[in-house]
């Protein structure tokens, strides 16, 4: 797998509730996060994101665009935590060294329900 496949399949199993797995299986030892919210660690990110799973089981996401550049990769998306609520946009940034993740960005934005924009979020 190249790293774009890499951090496809790491978000696609956190997504769906693997995500013991895809730590296991894609991260490096030397994670870091870069998120004004959490602390930014290996085990906090990974303790909200099983928190989500567990939170929301039903939830849907869309890949939008997948970009690698050097040893990053860009994964843009539509993630809807419920069915009634029109979700975020949501992009993550993963850093690799030898084909692992370890170190990551995400941010993120609600999809407002009345939106001014006639060209949408996506």
């Amino acid at each position: 797998m190249d790293i774009k496949e890499i951090a496809l399949d790491f978000f696609t199993k956190n997504a769906s509730g693997k995500v013991a797995e895809s730590y296991q299986q894609h991260v490096g030892a030397k994670f870091i996060h870069h998120n004004g919210y959490f602390a930014g660690t290996k085990e906090t990110l990974q303790s909200a994101q099983q928190y989500s799973c567990d939170q929301f089981p039903n939830k849907k996401w869309r890949v939008i665009t997948i970009l690698a550049d050097g040893d990053k990769v860009f994964i843009h998306f539509h993630m809807q935590l419920q069915p009634e609520h029109d979700g975020y946009s949501v992009a993550h940034v993963y850093r690799f060294e030898n084909n692992k993740i370890v170190e990551m960005w995400d941010f993120g934005q609600e999809v407002p329900e009345d939106s001014p924009n006639e060209n949408g979020m996506f």
